[in-house]
Formats: structure tokens, C-alpha cells, sequence
């Protein structure tokens, strides 16, 4: 059975915020990616095409965890849980919103043979 965790973290800078928030986000790449649990951990940045029109904003992290575990640990390390304080939830932060969702690749009934080790 698959226990990775796909998260796709998503945050709307505040005007003329952008660049900065960008920024301090890739400044969060380098421990992240120490992480055992770690396997991406990408911030990226929306570009304008045609042919993806869809509604989003405009930074989004493109991550993949070994299990939830893991993702729920770097959830709980102190730069993550300072970079929230400072840069989403104080007055003067970078964020205006963030959307932080997880996700699994694996279907609902899917019935996954037991591996004996």
C-alpha cells in the first residue's frame, strides 16, 4: 500500500508582496529537503499560459512525504511553525491567504496485497 502524501501548499501574497514571500519560501527548501521524510519539496510560481487558465494563487509548494507521518512532523519543526507566525499570521506578513491541502495517490478501496517482512 502507498503512504506517500502529496501536499500542494498554496499562498496569495499580499500586494506588491510577491517577490518577497517567493523569496522567504525558497529560503524554507534547503532544511526541508534534509528531512528523512522528505522525497520534493518545490516552490514554484504561477505562470500565465493558455492553455492552464485554472484559478489558483499565484505560489504554490509541490510536495511529496514518505507517509503522513513525516509530514506532519515537518508541520511541527520550529522554522516551519515560525515561518506561519511571521510571514502568514502577524499583521505585517508577506501572506494575505494560504491553502495548505494533502493528498494520496492511493484509491479509497484499493486493496493492497500485505507485504510480510
Amino acid at each position: 500500500m502507498s503512504k506517500k502524501v502529496y501536499c500542494i501548499a498554496q499562498f496569495l501574497p499580499k500586494p506588491g508582496q510577491e517577490q518577497a514571500l517567493f523569496a522567504v519560501l525558497q529560503g524554507l527548501e534547503p532544511n526541508t529537503l534534509r528531512e528523512d521524510g522528505c522525497l520534493q519539496y518545490i516552490v514554484t510560481r504561477q505562470l500565465a499560459s493558455p492553455f492552464a487558465e485554472g484559478e489558483s494563487f499565484p505560489i504554490a509548494f509541490n510536495e511529496i512525504w514518505r507517509d503522513n507521518a513525516s509530514f506532519e512532523a515537518h508541520c511541527q519543526r520550529a522554522e516551519i511553525k515560525a515561518f506561519f507566525e511571521r510571514y502568514c499570521l502577524a499583521e505585517d506578513g508577506l501572506a494575505a491567504k494560504w491553502n495548505v491541502c494533502i493528498y494520496s495517490d492511493e484509491p479509497a478501496d484499493y486493496d493492497a496485497p500485505a507485504l510480510r517482512g
